[in-house]
């Protein structure tokens, strides 16, 4: 059986390789929408040129790269696609809907290795230093003591649920990627903004039964962009001048504790890393500060 240029075919091999993911690659749902994102795109430049879906050649795909790169796609963007697009052609050889893969030995573009953002101790104090006076504010010191406290990831922080936090034993469980589950301690100043938000906060803002613990003023879960956009503004409001993404606290979590002499494996599982070549990025992180002191009062620096 061959794969076709027509957009029903398509689709089918396509809800076919969304299943794959879910089931077998065990990817979350914000990893499979970007997955299925960049395939769709891939497909409507195939059907804009005309290019016979049955029979993708290499160039065909390094055609589509360099159309990224003049869209003026980033680095990471570009190989997110090239990415997705060898994982769907394997799946389509592996399935017998393609006899040979195009997509392999693929150049792609070389990533320029940057180190994560993370904020000064003073700058975490900045920012958690919140004006308590509402179900929201009480929300939020909430969250961002949990997540400087514990390095969740946004997604993590997000789907906890009250049965997901042990608040006896100061433990909290979450799934992180591929579902894998993972049990972190909680330090005792988070642990008391939570119990605070729980028992006094969080029935202000419920509305229909549900388990997820952070609300947004609809009652529903609190949403990725959401929690972003409230940071960034507290940030802006503490005029804290790094530079913000949406794990800048889960950044400043791991270095914050390789500073303090804790042990990089340990870091490694509270993080949820698979591999601790992930991890030792933070130790980078901590050799260039220390560097930088140097250069700063050493008086020959």
């Amino acid at each position: 059986m061959k794969f076709v240029a027509n957009k029903d075919k398509f689709n089918d091999k396509a809800l076919e390789f969304k299943t794959y993911l879910l089931i077998d690659k065990k990817y979350s749902n914000e990893t499979i929408d970007s997955y299925m994102n960049d395939l769709y795109k891939y497909y409507e430049y195939i059907k804009k040129n005309n290019l016979d879906i049955d029979n993708i050649k290499r160039k065909d795909i390094m055609s589509y790269t360099k159309y990224l790169r003049e869209k003026q796609l980033s680095t990471n963007s570009i190989n997110h696609n090239v990415s997705v697009l060898r994982t769907f052609y394997k799946f389509l050889v592996v399935t017998h809907h393609f006899v040979t893969d195009p997509s392999e030995y693929l150049e792609v573009p070389k990533l320029r290795k940057t180190l994560p953002k993370t904020l000064s101790y003073d700058e975490v104090k900045k920012l958690l230093d919140i004006d308590l006076i509402d179900k929201y504010s009480y929300r939020n010191k909430a969250m961002l003591e949990l997540m400087y406290a514990t390095g969740l990831r946004v997604s993590e922080l997000v789907n906890l649920k009250l049965n997901d936090i042990d608040l006896d034993m100061d433990l909290i469980r979450t799934l992180g990627k591929g579902n894998k589950e993972r049990i972190i301690p909680i330090g005792d100043y988070a642990i008391y903004f939570i119990k605070i938000y729980i028992n006094e906060y969080r029935r202000q803002l419920l509305k229909d039964n549900t388990e997820y613990l952070f609300l947004n003023n609809r009652g529903k879960k609190l949403s990725r962009q959401s929690f972003y956009k409230l940071v960034k503004a507290l940030a802006l409001k503490k005029n804290i001048k790094t530079e913000f993404s949406p794990h800048t606290l889960r950044h400043s979590f791991a270095t914050h504790l390789l500073d303090r002499g804790a042990d990089i494996v340990s870091i490694k599982e509270m993080l949820g890393h698979s591999s601790l070549s992930t991890t030792q990025i933070y130790t980078h992180i901590s050799n260039q500060k220390l560097k930088d002191e140097y250069d700063k009062y050493h008086p020959h620096g």
